[in-house]
């Protein structure tokens, strides 16, 4: 299919967006009755954690609950959160608010971390401690130095504007590997410049890597119709990159894909790695998962959503077959994970208008 879109996935697209806002008022209803200041007390195990497969049983803890951290009204579209270790905070990005929020690990305190924030969607952070965002409305991945100026990593691919790169990660090399599947930067609503006036991708939505040293930037596959959240293996032997081309392509699969890294600079034998269907009810559903992370193990979790309860929240995959063996049900479409906390055993999750955490008994692979 070619990057213009076509009535039919217009009309799908239509049809989604209007399916998931119905579910959007009894979903809310649901958080006030379980996350609420008069919520009952939960008890142990949280059934809110489920137990698919064996495996997951390891990984999860008995007497810990998920929280909802924060909450708001006024945040439309949480997204990309990052720990930062030496700070013990928690930075979040509110993609349409133009704004980036901070939690102290310390208190619970939640401030404004920075704003405007040129619609940031994926935050991480490098080696070295520095803050990199991957921006909307510049369509720009850029790294705040110690001075707290703003450095432009990349912003174009052979003398074309990225579409708008949407999250990273960051190899032990210095290497930054980043998804572009062009979102909304192409939405007035996130942050489109008035340049483009259209919807359409710049160009072909694709996976890049920035050379350390040189700032060099290499596109290392676009076979895949919109990489979005992506993640290393623990050993970063392998790429892993959720695919939510669905919204956008009728013959796009709802998967998580994976390659093998070669010599640390290519990716090779591309292949899917999980399944976003999901038999709920006797009937086969299938969301996004949107942004992934492992944890030491190997095993992939993923934020999913836009299919409703009993599926928006996280899902956890095997590393060996890819096989769902757990899921943590939340009462809103869950955009983003990443471990945190003193140990990095503990998960944050972005909702729409909410941050939730749990610890777990495994830790993040990475640094964020």
């Amino acid at each position: 299919m070619s990057h213009a879109e076509s009535g039919t996935t217009d009309l799908k697209r239509r049809s989604f967006l209007a399916a998931a806002a119905a579910l959007t008022a009894s979903a809310a209803v649901r958080a006030d009755d379980e996350y609420g200041p008069n919520a009952a007390p939960v008890r142990y195990p949280d059934y809110r954690i489920l137990t698919i497969d064996d495996r997951f049983k390891q990984l999860k803890l008995g007497n810990t609950p998920v929280q909802r951290l924060y909450h708001s009204k006024n945040m439309l579209w949480a997204e990309g959160p990052a720990w930062n270790g030496v700070g013990r905070y928690l930075v979040w990005s509110d993609i349409p608010n133009n704004v980036q929020h901070r939690w102290l690990e310390e208190d619970g305190h939640v401030s404004t971390f920075r704003q405007p924030s040129n619609n940031s969607n994926g935050n991480t952070f490098d080696f070295h401690g520095r803050q990199i965002s991957f921006e909307h409305l510049t369509r720009s991945v850029v790294r705040y130095e110690y001075d707290g100026t703003r450095t432009v990593l990349a912003n174009s691919f052979n003398g074309k504007s990225l579409n708008g790169p949407n999250d990273g990660v960051v190899h032990p090399n210095g290497d930054l590997w980043f998804s572009d599947p062009g979102y909304g930067a192409l939405m007035d609503y996130e942050g489109r410049n008035a340049d483009n006036g259209s919807v359409q991708p710049y160009q072909k939505e694709a996976i890049y890597r920035i050379e350390a040293g040189t700032g060099k930037l290499f596109q290392v596959t676009d076979e895949i119709f919109k990489p979005n959240g992506v993640c290393f293996s623990p050993d970063y032997t392998k790429l892993y990159a959720a695919d939510t081309g669905a919204s956008h392509y009728d013959n796009a699969k709802e998967e998580i894909r994976v390659w093998d890294i070669v010599d640390e600079k290519r990716l090779a034998k591309g292949r899917r790695f999980a399944s976003m269907d999901l038999d709920l009810n006797g009937e086969t559903v299938a969301g996004f998962a949107d942004g992934i992370r492992a944890d030491t193990a190997g095993n992939i979790w993923a934020s999913a959503g836009w299919v409703g309860h009993g599926y928006d929240g996280v899902h956890v995959f095997g590393h060996e077959d890819g096989a769902r063996i757990g899921q943590v049900l939340l009462p809103e479409i869950c955009s983003n994970v990443c471990f945190g906390g003193t140990k990095r055993n503990r998960l944050f999750m972005t909702g729409s208008q909410s941050l939730y955490a749990m610890y777990t008994n495994v830790s993040g692979a990475h640094i964020t």
